[in-house]
């Protein structure tokens, strides 16, 4: 298989603090990202998937890549997609004693909530919000958010809606990979070599981007000679097409 040019498919905080788990393609990299400096350090990698997570070797997601993923703050657990599908994950950081929990399942099984919405169709980026058991999960120029405990859909918008200073950005018309920091109510939202610092206000549109839209290597000194990752996996699906309309359940969005 050709190798592709590649930067950041998707990311997930770890339950340490200041780390974050970058994937990319078929690989990925252990960084604390050191909020707010330019001190950012490789704590491990870049690996393969399958190396780091030995459970998820011969599935989708060790050999074709994550293209989402979300943590369960509190706990040393994720939800990862990959396509249609998903699993829940025990990631035991620092260690290779992690375990597939749930699946793998498609995401409609996974959520049944999502059923039929355009987002079981696959993901392109989430991150956790500041409210309990709650998360951002974003397709195309589409998000939703769920309640990923109780799996409940709590409502569907443009991404220039529940954020509006996301409007006339690159990230109007999605968003490539988000994780959301240890800081309070802060999210790193990619898309190509650029990203943003996002202050989010849940039931709010009160967001704000945090020192503008940046390049992702001048800002990021761990990630110089990492990316653009040339390796063999396959970008699984990132969804520019939009989502047909969904019932009114915006009331309690953002």
């Amino acid at each position: 298989m050709a190798a592709r040019e590649s930067w950041i498919d998707s990311a997930f905080r770890s339950s340490r603090v200041n780390e974050v788990y970058f994937f990319m393609k078929n690989e990925y990299v252990l960084v604390n990202y050191a909020p707010c400096t330019t001190k950012d350090y490789v704590v491990n990698g870049p690996l393969p998937i399958s190396s780091g997570y030995p459970s998820l070797a011969g599935t989708v997601f060790g050999d074709v890549g994550i293209d989402c993923a979300f943590g369960c703050p509190g706990t040393n657990r994720a939800f990862i997609f990959s396509g249609d599908l998903c699993a829940k994950i025990d990631y035991a950081p620092h260690t290779t004693n992690d375990r597939i929990i749930q699946g793998p399942m498609t995401i409609a099984q996974m959520f049944p909530c999502l059923k039929n919405s355009g987002f079981d169709k696959g993901l392109d980026a989430a991150f956790e919000s500041t409210r309990q058991n709650e998360a951002y999960i974003f397709r195309g120029r589409y998000y939703a958010l769920i309640n990923y405990a109780e799996g409940r859909l709590l409502g569907t918008r443009l991404i220039t809606e529940g954020f509006p200073c996301l409007a006339n950005t690159l990230f109007e018309s999605g968003i490539g990979a988000a994780f959301a920091s240890h800081r309070y109510s802060e999210a790193y939202l990619f898309k190509d070599q650029y990203y943003a610092r996002l202050y989010f206000t849940p039931g709010a549109t009160n967001d704000y981007i945090m020192g503008g839209i940046k390049c992702i290597l001048p800002n990021w000194p761990s990630l110089r000679g990492i990316l653009p990752r040339k390796n063999s996996g396959v970008n699984p699906r990132k969804h520019p097409e939009p989502i047909p309309e969904q019932p009114q359940c915006f009331m309690i969005m953002n």
